[in-house]
């Protein structure tokens, strides 16, 4: 890319000439209509959700190039098509712009967001531009389930084992890493790319549903229940539990945690880290205890049995070997938007 077209900024080419660079990273056989039309399996559901993300609480330049910023607003909107147990179609973006911001930025994001979806054999199919004070970037994604496999939140049942399919806390790790960098000391390199990684390339774990689906018979329980851990591992299991109207207990020890927190943080800020730092776009899952342990066992990796859904509505934090007290957990703990 040559200096000239580099320093273009939106403004410069408006609205028609950015669609225009837009429209190449879409397939030319979808898009140029009011809407894009998608068609899906007979006998299959579509799924469809939203995300925003505003510059400066969801992405910054500080943290995130544009290209990682593409891949984790793609990642996201994947993550939550897998928590419903849908495989993914396409996705549409909705796309705000101050008219300074550079084109060559514009087509960065839209390249990471290609990178992402083209591992999973989805397409970008349309979208809008508009002018905004602030870069704001709205997606949604379409997926499609069979009716009889739809993962709901308030399908947990006293019981149910609670499965996570991978370890938590290390996407805040890599977040505070970016931030301040004067905590990289006592972390080999190795584990500190590995845990930036994890912040700016989320993996969202679509990989998950064909293996859940060879595990359970046809004569298992439908539908299940489960969600994203997103918000955090500790939103997602109390989410689960309001919509489903029960409790759980949670093993403080047998929470998943990357393995360079063992030299680096201290229990507590660890556990912290897992359970309120988010954004790592695992898979929790509410499965009887069977189904669990072939989870587990089938995923490796860091997947875990990490508690019980139970009567009551309390989710509980518990320590097995008593050295610390039981702690009540509450969404209020962890990211709230407009909290103050």
């Amino acid at each position: 890319m040559n200096s000239e077209l580099s320093s273009q900024q939106v403004q410069d080419i408006g609205e028609q000439g950015l669609l225009e660079r837009l429209q190449r990273f879409c397939p030319p056989e979808i898009i140029g209509d009011d809407a894009a039309v998608l068609e899906t399996t007979p006998g299959k559901s579509l799924v469809v959700t939203t995300d925003v993300l505003i510059d400066g609480v969801h992405f910054s330049n500080l943290t995130t190039s544009p290209e990682d910023a593409g891949w984790r607003a793609a990642a996201a909107n994947l993550s939550d098509l897998a928590a419903m147990g849908a495989s993914p179609l396409g996705i549409t973006v909705g796309l705000g712009l101050p008219g300074e911001v550079r084109v060559s930025w514009v087509e960065q994001l839209y390249q990471g967001m290609t990178e992402c979806l083209q591992k999973y054999n989805t397409s970008i199919v349309g979208g809008d531009v508009v002018r905004s004070p602030v870069t704001t970037l709205a997606i949604t994604a379409f997926g499609q389930v069979n009716p009889s496999q739809i993962i709901r939140r308030s399908a947990a049942i006293v019981g149910d084992a609670i499965v996570v399919t991978g370890v938590h806390g290390a996407s805040h790790a890599g977040l505070e890493l970016l931030l301040h960098p004067e905590l990289q000391q006592s972390l080999k390199d190795q584990e500190k790319t590995a845990l930036i990684r994890t912040h700016q390339r989320p993996q969202p774990r679509l990989d998950v549903l064909p293996i859940l689906w060879k595990i359970l018979t046809p004569n298992s329980r439908f539908p299940l229940a489960g969600m994203d851990s997103s918000d955090g591992l500790a939103d997602a299991i109390i989410q689960i539990c309001r919509a489903s109207c029960v409790g759980a207990v949670l093993e403080r020890r047998q929470i998943s945690l990357p393995p360079a927190f063992d030299n680096w943080l201290t229990q507590e800020q660890a556990l912290e880290y897992a359970l309120y730092g988010g954004e790592d776009f695992e898979l929790v899952l509410c499965l009887p205890q069977e189904s669990a342990l072939a989870l587990v066992r089938h995923l490796g990796q860091g997947a875990a049995i990490v508690g019980k859904i139970t009567l009551g509505s309390t989710v509980l934090l518990h320590d097995e070997q008593k050295k610390f007290p039981d702690q009540v957990l509450s969404l209020s703990q962890g990211f709230q938007h407009f909290k103050s």
